[in-house]
């Protein structure tokens, strides 16, 4: 069955503020919207992420290891998390997206993953 990696971006000032009433609602709704996915037997894997600040970039330039603190793009949205979902197809994983706690201020990018045989 396809597989779709489900990116969640958001900008953290649009959501609710962190330790709030409304965030911990939130979380419960996060668990509800994992387990939905379990019981559809489209879960395979998901976490949330720490924050931008706590990224670290890698690239090699010219045969350096260049390493800078944060992410490689500035911007008001950030990952925060994601999920690996397994669907019958495209629309399928788009509704799953299409779900999420988060969806009425952030943002889903729903991306297939490639399959490489043998691998």
């Amino acid at each position: 069955m396809p597989q779709y990696m489900l990116l969640i971006f958001s900008d953290p000032a649009q959501g609710p503020a962190e330790g709030s009433p409304e965030a911990e609602a939130e979380f419960k709704e996060w668990y509800s919207y994992s387990e939905t996915l379990r019981a559809a037997n489209a879960y395979v894997s998901g976490d949330p992420l720490e924050p931008p600040s706590t990224a670290t970039t890698v690239a090699v330039r010219n045969g350096d290891r260049v390493v800078s603190d944060g992410p490689f793009a500035d911007t008001k949205e950030w990952l925060g998390g994601y999920y690996v979902i397994e669907a019958d197809d495209l629309d399928a994983a788009l509704d799953h997206a299409a779900r999420m706690p988060n969806i009425h201020y952030g943002s889903v990018e729903v991306r297939p993953i490639m399959q490489i045989p043998g691998m």
